[in-house]
């Protein structure tokens, strides 16, 4: 496998082998020569809107504030100690999803997003640990790391932020653009900017267990078939009639014990679950959709690119999109697999296509979730 400046030279395997979810890494010039992909006017339009997710932390004299977006004003960029988050900066802006595309030796099920943190002099968050991987790329300015493998992840109380109550750093770098950091879950760690900076993270999305046990509970809720209606016609009398009686008990757990699950189900619920948009994700089809007809004639010369939003999986027989699932045969699924790992199906696929195929692309672009390229 190729080497990639943007792991310092290493394959995929090998920073996977060596470092993922294991210990650090500084990448000096991951990408020679970076500059902002997104502009701070534009940055700050994006952090005004409804549907993107922002914070403004402040901190002064060791007071940490945080305001959550969409945020209307910002402090003057003449005051330290401020920074702004906007998360999903890849969802709204081509460059910063290519970028996020870059890290797609990993899963896409387990890409989350891109933020971009924008802060004055002296600004950050607070030390904090993630739970999740990180790549913390400089965009432009210099920002300060302190990083170390504690143990004691206890937080201050009382604090909008979860900022460590013990922080003993092992380890400090300086990152100017172009310069990547990355680091594991749970490695304590506190940037802080030195002049105006900006920096963009690239985070991973690390579901817990119990998130996804009771989302997997209410997807078999459509499918669990339990028929009949408790009955006890040896009913005796009862001695303690506030006590449920053992009979019931054991009855229905009986029945609750005929609640199965296979690979199959899982399969299907991890692929609605892992796709299903975020709660501040909205489509917007064309406003003057073509005809069935003319959007397979353009979509032949031109080709079709998935939405930003639209997250796109598969697995077996089994195609995924944006929480929605289907059944596909082997000839579809080679094309529908080409548009999910291309996230773009060229004139020659798409002649390929069968007219469910078609159909359904259609009425994906009439959503917005593709578009013509």
């Amino acid at each position: 496998m190729k080497k990639l400046p943007l792991l310092g030279d290493l394959t995929p395997a090998q920073f996977l082998r060596d470092y993922w979810h294991k210990k650090p890494l500084l990448i000096r010039q991951a990408i020679p020569g970076f500059k902002p992909l997104i502009k701070f006017d534009k940055l700050a339009e994006m952090a005004a809107l409804n549907h993107v997710e922002s914070r403004l932390i402040t901190q002064t004299d060791g007071h940490w504030q945080m305001q959550h977006g969409p945020l209307s004003a910002l402090p003057p960029r003449s005051q330290p100690g401020w920074t702004m988050l906007v998360q999903g900066a890849n969802l709204f802006d081509q460059g910063a999803d290519a970028l996020l595309r870059q890290f797609r030796f990993v899963p896409d099920v387990r890409l989350d997003d891109l933020m971009i943190s924008f802060a004055t002099d002296g600004g950050g968050v607070g030390p904090h640990f993630d739970s999740y991987d990180v790549f913390l790329l400089q965009a432009h300015g210099r920002r300060r790391w302190r990083i170390g493998a504690q143990k004691d992840l206890s937080l201050v109380e009382d604090m909008p932020l979860k900022i460590l109550r013990n922080f003993h750093p092992s380890e400090e770098f300086v990152l100017e653009p172009g310069d990547m950091l990355y680091l594991p879950p749970h490695y304590a760690h506190d940037g802080v900017a030195e002049g105006d900076c900006m920096t963009y993270s690239i985070g991973f999305r690390s579901p817990s267990f119990q998130e996804l046990g009771e989302a997997f509970l209410q997807f078999m809720a459509d499918a669990i078939e339990l028929p009949g209606r408790y009955a006890d016609p040896d009913l005796e009398v009862a001695k303690h009639p506030a006590e449920i009686p053992r009979r019931l008990l054991d009855t229905v757990a009986e029945e609750l014990n005929k609640v199965r699950w296979d690979a199959e189900d899982v399969t299907i619920f991890l692929g609605e679950h892992l796709s299903e948009p975020k709660h501040n994700v909205f489509f917007t089809g064309p406003a003057k959709p073509l005809t069935m007809g003319r959007f397979t004639d353009s979509a032949a010369k031109r080709g079709l690119v998935l939405s930003l939003k639209t997250q796109m999986l598969y697995r077996g027989k089994h195609v995924f999109i944006n929480g929605e699932s289907f059944a596909v045969g082997r000839a579809d699924k080679v094309v529908l697999d080409v548009l999910a790992n291309e996230r773009r199906l060229d004139g020659a696929a798409m002649a390929q296509a069968s007219q469910d195929v078609l159909e359904a692309l259609y009425t994906w672009y009439q959503d917005g979730w593709i578009e013509l390229a």
